[in-house]
């Protein structure tokens, strides 16, 4: 059985741990060390601080320590990760969600939740305006209403006033004294 130095496990455990790295068994066939070995060294160097296991097939459920899940993070998380990833290309996207541990899916509901807060600090200036405006509305339909009523009094009045001395229609004829 071969020795080999702490730093060289190191350096070969951190290729097969980053995004993208290779496999146990395709950094095996290019380094000539056993698969079964690097993939001790990857399951001990799991337990050290700072060095986080890649998720395999046999382990779908694996998360590495160092990700969160999408409501285990703050406000401003979201926030600068939505800014952080709008500044990138298309291109680049893909490896700073890897690198980030995020979903593509959270990233969009996190960038539409920040424009929909805006929206909504926007609609509230509006809605201030807005309520001016009905409780103008609200002042004139009242007077409005205090006019109708005088006007709907003074035509009952007036009928009553007909009924009382009679509608003037005598049979007397214009113009004449008798």
């Amino acid at each position: 059985m071969r020795e080999y130095s702490e730093a060289f496990k190191r350096k070969l455990v951190q290729r097969m741990v980053l995004p993208g790295g290779p496999s146990a068994k395709q950094l095996s066939r290019e380094v000539g060390v056993a698969q079964p070995t690097l993939s001790r060294w990857v399951r001990e160097a799991a337990t050290l601080e700072g060095v986080s296991k890649r998720r395999t097939r046999s382990t779908p459920a694996a998360r590495p320590p160092a990700q969160k899940r999408p409501e285990d993070r703050s406000a401003d998380e979201k926030l600068h990760l939505v800014l952080e990833a709008g500044a990138l290309s298309e291109a680049d996207i893909g490896e700073f969600l890897r690198r980030r541990g995020v979903h593509e899916a959270d990233l969009v509901a996190w960038r539409e939740a920040a424009l929909g807060g805006l929206g909504a600090a926007q609609s509230t200036q509006a809605r201030s305006g807005d309520a001016r405006r009905v409780r103008e509305l609200e002042r004139e339909l009242r007077r409005k209403d205090k006019a109708l009523a005088e006007t709907a009094a003074l035509l009952v009045l007036q009928k009553k006033v007909r009924a009382i001395w009679g509608d003037g229609d005598d049979d007397t004829k214009p113009g004449s004294d008798e």
